[in-house]
């Protein structure tokens, strides 16, 4: 394992709610990491730890390497890949979004 997925996976397993994306929280740089953002504060969690993948290529190619997933945003809870953005809507449109974050607290 590369050093850059040896971190990875330190930093999912480590936090509660991690969101890999393209800019920060409080200024993302594409749409679909500000609909992440905007999907997670809608269901209550606050306390989102975010990487920013434009901040070391590396980082960038090592997630997609690291879940097997092509695109960026990517959420994980609890050391799981949960998706991107399109699966985030569509778990947070079903109710089942907001139902994990509060069986996990």
């Amino acid at each position: 394992m590369s050093d850059v997925q040896t971190w990875i996976k330190d930093t999912v397993t480590s936090t509660p709610v991690v969101l890999f994306m393209k800019g920060t929280a409080q200024f993302p740089q594409c749409g679909f990491s500000g609909r992440a953002i905007q999907i997670l504060k809608a269901c209550g969690v606050n306390n989102i730890a975010t990487v920013n993948v434009l901040d070391d290529p590396d980082v960038r190619q090592g997630i997609k390497d690291y879940s097997n997933w092509p695109t960026i945003p990517q959420l994980y809870v609890n050391g799981e890949f949960i998706g991107g953005s399109d699966i985030m809507n569509e778990m947070y449109e079903s109710g089942e979004l907001q139902a994990m974050f509060q069986k996990n607290g």
